[in-house]
């Protein structure tokens, strides 16, 4: 397993009853998690200490319940790298924390190859990875559908000292946006996504990751250089295997290029119980 361990402002305190206690600064919060299926421990002091409490709705959702004010954003940094951190309606934060396991090897890719490189970055969200190889150095294409993320994005970017770098911040349909890159003629040296498990295109387009996310890799052999870094997926998709990943890489980019392909899943280390929480899988292809 890839595990988030070098962590300052963040920390998996505990986890518990479909729950985890979690630090984002100074600020303790308590969410659900659908791989906690174990119980609390007996000492449950510490878990009265969240600010705030997200509890699910049996008829979908949830919502917040607040122990004290809280500032409407804050900032926390994961070494050189800064984020805006915000409890959105749908329990999540604006990051996932055990993504810093990406962040630090695309860093490292980026500043080791000794030359210029274009990164385009996929599902893109709030921008963890676009932060990272921008601060690697690397020029980066930012896309997502959702206009509120890619603001979040640019953000973030300032956030962390890095708005002169080039980055390109796209709102749009990722799928259309590489058809157009198709028909561009543009290329990237390392492309990263994190599809999700199920969504609608702007005219209604279905996508189902079992079914869509072969195809839509297979496209973007196209827009690949001709000397390609890296190609990274993340997924959170219940029920694919690393493997699935490490399949795809292999009958697609390792096919094409040569290489190498490592997969497995992300954690996080859980401080109480020394435990590991499973958070999720990867595959990396490199050059």
């Amino acid at each position: 397993m890839f595990a988030a361990k070098d962590w300052i402002d963040y920390e998996l305190l505990d986890t518990g009853d479909g729950d985890k206690l979690e630090r984002w600064g100074d600020i303790i919060l308590r969410r659900p998690d659908p791989q906690i299926i174990w119980p609390i421990s007996q000492e449950r002091q510490h878990w009265k200490a969240a600010d705030a409490h997200y509890h699910r709705s049996s008829s979908g959702g949830g919502q917040w319940d607040y122990n004290k004010t809280l500032p409407e954003r804050w900032k926390i940094s994961y070494k050189e790298l800064s984020f805006h951190i915000k409890p959105t309606n749908f329990k999540h934060t604006g990051l996932f924390p055990e993504q810093a396991v990406n962040w630090q090897w695309m860093i490292d890719k980026i500043q080791s190859a000794g030359r210029p490189i274009k990164v385009l970055n996929l599902f893109a969200y709030t921008g963890g990875a676009t932060v990272a190889s921008a601060y690697a150095g690397a020029e980066v294409c930012h896309v997502d559908a959702a206009k509120g993320m890619v603001q979040w994005a640019k953000e973030n970017v300032q956030l962390s000292g890095l708005e002169s770098r080039p980055v390109r911040y796209i709102t749009d349909d990722v799928f259309k946006f590489v058809q157009r890159e198709q028909r561009r003629g543009s290329k990237y040296d390392a492309i990263i996504m994190d599809p999700p498990s199920y969504g609608r295109g702007p005219n209604g387009e279905t996508w189902k990751l079992e079914t869509s996310l072969y195809p839509f890799v297979e496209s973007c052999l196209s827009i690949l250089s001709d000397n390609p870094l890296f190609f990274l997926i993340n997924s959170y998709t219940t029920g694919i295997s690393p493997t699935v990943l490490k399949n795809i890489m292999n009958i697609t980019l390792k096919q094409k290029w040569g290489g190498t392909i490592t997969s497995g899943e992300i954690g996080l280390p859980i401080t109480k119980s020394g435990l590991m929480l499973p958070c999720g899988i990867l595959s990396r292809w490199e050059a």
